[in-house]
């Protein structure tokens, strides 16, 4: 099955105004992302979907893709959704624009289920907590997992309840890792179910799906998110850029 990735972002962020093109190492965050996510073998192409002129001249300029959507989406899923039905591919990726850190690896784990199990219509990846302050963070999303390893729910605060949260290892804890693949199929029926009341309340995307009764399947990735929701996080994630091997082969810079 054809697989595109789409790269939803918008300037109006709430907590930081016009961070798909905070500067990180000479090129905007959202090029970051849009440059790691298409060394991924199993894509055929990525877009970047915005309602942002600013947004799609940058990524043009750069000699990406962009699409232009409506501003009024408030889900990232949807805003996804409209660029892709200009499209043929029967798998869409969504990655989030504001994680910078993506690996392409990350993009081939999540596909697996669904080019085995064509009844998959959603699969997320969720990384293991290890570190109080994502537990913590309601920035982060926590996610619970049935025995199928589908999703039961996703959170900003802290879930499941810890009586001792001075031991995360007692309880297997996870967090929503930003890569959600969709069916063309899928990603219509999302954008088809009205809105729900935990979606809108936690700002939680995935949420609409459960709701509605319908599965997500999660995926264990070694691989952490590092998302940028402020200005200490584009200082850390600027670190981590420049130390990280992978940049060296699409910028001209040598790790310290």
């Amino acid at each position: 099955m054809d697989a595109v990735a789409i790269i939803p972002a918008r300037m109006g962020s709430s907590r930081f105004p016009g961070k798909p093109l905070a500067d990180i190492l000479g090129l905007p965050m959202i090029e970051h992302v849009r440059r790691r996510v298409s060394m991924s073998k199993v894509l055929s192409d990525v877009y970047v979907a915005t309602c942002d002129k600013e947004i799609h001249d940058a990524v043009t300029d750069l000699g990406g893709k962009a699409i232009m959507t409506s501003s009024e989406h408030q889900r990232a899923s949807d805003r996804t959704a409209e660029a892709a039905e200009s499209l043929d591919a029967e798998l869409i990726v969504m990655v989030q624009g504001d994680e910078p850190m993506t690996y392409p690896e990350m993009i081939d784990l999540a596909l697996e289920p669904m080019f085995q199990n064509s009844s998959i219509i959603c699969t997320n990846l969720m990384k293991r907590i290890t570190e109080h302050s994502d537990y913590l963070n309601p920035n982060t999303i926590k996610v619970v997992i049935n025995n199928e390893s589908n999703a039961l729910y996703m959170s900003r605060s802290p879930i499941p309840h810890l009586a001792d949260v001075s031991n995360l290892s007692s309880t297997p804890m996870y967090k929503q890792v930003c890569i959600i693949p969709f069916t063309r199929s899928g990603l219509k029926l999302y954008t088809a179910l009205a809105p729900t009341p935990l979606e809108i309340a936690e700002s939680v995307d995935m949420n609409r799906f459960m709701e509605h009764g319908y599965s997500i399947r999660m995926i264990e990735s070694e691989f952490d998110s590092h998302a940028v929701d402020n200005l200490e996080d584009l200082h850390l994630v600027t670190q981590l850029i420049k130390e990280d091997p992978l940049t060296k082969q699409y910028l001209n810079i040598v790790p310290e």
